[in-house]
């Protein structure tokens, strides 16, 4: 159950708003959209900020999903999950890996499931996510998989979307 009451679907104000949210949702408000919107200028900066988080790093989507994903099992954000277990999928991973991000220290060692990479990226969210402290160790192997655009972008994101999930969470933002 949502805190404070979503604004309408049919919400056609502030025009250029909702318009821009909409266009980069396929013609829809999600439930976040319609959370959001409540401030406009945090709706359209929002907007602006996660389309760039979403649709313009050099990142690779499977790792940005990875990241998406892990803190929002951490953090609790079932509507983050429910949003992003698919396109974790659709970016090449596999039900499996899926399956064990719901245990990520575990999954931060399954050498079977994860490549190097993909470990070091785990242990850079959920130490970032945790403990917003990443040790020296676990920055070394994802900077020794990444090259150093790559690494900021990784860091990036699961800043984000630790700032997504808190909103979520915060807020009851329930999936569609």
């Amino acid at each position: 159950m949502p805190r404070v009451p979503y604004v309408p679907a049919d919400l056609s104000e502030p025009q250029d708003i909702v318009a821009a949210v909409r266009a980069r949702r396929g013609g829809t408000l999600l439930n976040l959209d319609r959370m959001l919107l409540h401030s406009p200028a945090l709706a359209q900066g929002w907007n602006t900020y996660l389309g760039a988080v979403r649709n313009q790093l050099q990142l690779s989507p499977r790792l940005r999903e990875l990241a998406m994903c892990v803190v929002a099992i951490l953090n609790g954000a079932d509507y983050e999950f429910h949003h992003h277990a698919p396109e974790f999928l659709k970016a090449g991973g596999n039900q499996a890996q899926l399956d064990a991000m719901r245990t990520p220290e575990t999954a931060r060692h399954a050498t079977g499931l994860f490549n190097d990479v993909e470990r070091a990226a785990l242990g850079v969210a959920i130490e970032m996510t945790r403990s917003v402290k990443v040790s020296d160790d676990t920055f070394a192997a994802l900077a020794a998989g990444l090259p150093e655009r790559e690494v900021v972008e990784f860091v990036g994101t699961v800043a984000t979307y630790n700032m997504v999930s808190r909103f979520l969470v915060a807020l009851g933002v329930e999936p569609e």
